[in-house]
C-alpha cells in the first residue's frame, strides 16, 4: 500500500468515525463527550477512564481504537488530543475500589470522575456544559446527561476513540512506574494483564499491593 493510499484510508475512516458526532451536531448539540475505559481485565493496577470533547471541525486522521494502534502512534495521537480537544478529563478507580465494589461499578465510578473533570474544564474554557455522552458499550443511568451506548464504539466514534487513547496511554505509563516500585512481575510489559511472566512473578514473589485480590482468589485463597 502506498503512502497516498494509506492517507486516503485514514481520511475515509475519520469521516466514518465522525458520523455519530455529526448527527448530534446537526441537531444543535454542541458539546459531546466520548467516554471509554482501559484496564477492566488486568490482575493488577487501576481501571482508568477518559472523557474527551472534540471540536466539530476536528480533521486529524489517525484516531482509532487504542488497541489497534502502535505505542508510538498512541503517543502521537495523545498529543493531538491534548492540542485539539475542547476539553477532556480522566478518572481512576484503584485495586482497592475494584475489590470493594467490583470491576463494573469501579469502571462506572472512574467514568463519572472523567466526565465530571471534562465538564469542569469545558465550563472553565467555554462557559458551556456537556450536552451528550457517547459511551463504548456502557450505560450509567444516574448521570443526568443524554447518552448513547455504542457497541465497539472505540472503533466507530472519533470521540470515544480519543478517550480510549487518552485512557490507555495514561494507564500504561502508570504501570511502567509501578514496575519500578514492584519489580518481578513484568508490569512494564504486561501492564498488569495475566501473562505467563506475570503469573511466574506471582508464584515467586507473591501478590503485591496493587494486585486485585478479587481477581486472584484461587491464588490467595480468599
Amino acid at each position: 500500500m502506498t503512502k497516498k493510499e494509506r492517507e486516503e484510508l485514514m481520511l475515509k475512516k475519520l469521516f466514518e468515525m465522525k458520523k455519530f458526532e455529526k448527527e448530534l451536531h446537526d441537531q444543535g448539540v454542541r458539546y459531546i463527550g466520548g467516554v471509554d475505559e482501559v484496564g477492566r481485565g488486568p490482575l493488577a493496577g487501576p481501571v482508568v477512564a477518559a472523557c474527551v470533547v472534540l471540536p466539530a471541525d476536528f480533521d486529524v486522521p489517525g484516531l482509532d481504537d487504542s488497541k489497534k494502534l502502535t505505542e508510538k502512534r498512541r503517543n502521537e495521537m495523545m498529543k493531538v488530543i491534548h492540542d485539539n480537544a475542547v476539553a477532556y478529563g480522566l478518572g481512576m478507580a484503584d485495586e482497592k475500589a475494584i475489590d470493594r465494589i467490583n470491576i463494573l461499578e469501579a469502571t462506572k465510578e472512574a467514568m463519572r470522575i472523567a466526565i465530571a473533570q471534562a465538564d469542569k474544564m469545558l465550563l472553565k474554557k467555554t462557559g458551556g456544559r456537556l450536552e451528550h455522552i457517547l459511551f463504548d458499550a456502557m450505560e450509567i443511568k444516574d448521570i443526568e446527561i443524554p447518552q448513547t451506548s455504542l457497541v465497539k464504539g472505540d472503533g466507530r466514534s472519533v470521540s470515544i476513540a480519543a478517550a480510549s487513547i487518552l485512557a490507555k496511554v495514561t494507564r500504561d505509563a502508570m504501570m511502567v512506574r509501578y514496575s519500578e516500585k514492584y519489580p518481578g512481575y513484568s508490569f512494564e510489559k504486561n501492564k498488569g494483564y495475566g501473562t505467563r511472566q506475570h503469573y511466574e512473578g506471582i508464584r515467586e514473589h507473591g501478590i503485591c499491593p496493587i494486585h486485585r485480590r478479587s481477581f486472584l482468589k484461587k491464588i490467595t485463597g480468599e
